[in-house]
């Protein structure tokens, strides 16, 4: 039987060839520290454009191993939750 492939499923949001979340992650990550680098010590921000260029390849390269990354990430951080069991038993139990 045939079933419609959703487009977000298939082809999951990018910003500049990278998957959504990760690319998001380096960029809030990089450009703090570079204003509080510029700040600090007077460092010229183009020594920054390296970084945050690598940065973005490897975050590139990841999206292209594992295209549904972001959805993962944001999968380990819900399922991170700690639940209260009913029973005495190891580990999470997400339904009572």
């Amino acid at each position: 039987m045939r079933e419609m492939i959703l487009k977000a499923v298939a082809n999951p949001p990018k910003i500049l060839w990278g998957p959504f979340l990760p690319t998001l992650m380096n960029l809030g990550l990089q450009f703090p520290l570079m204003f509080i680098c510029m700040g600090i010590w007077n460092i010229n921000p183009i020594f920054f454009m390296g970084s945050i260029a690598l940065g973005h390849i490897f975050v590139v390269y990841m999206g292209q191993k594992d295209p549904h990354i972001s959805t993962m990430i944001m999968a380990f951080g819900q399922s991170r939750h700690i639940s209260n069991n009913i029973y005495k038993s190891k580990g999470n139990k997400f339904a009572p």
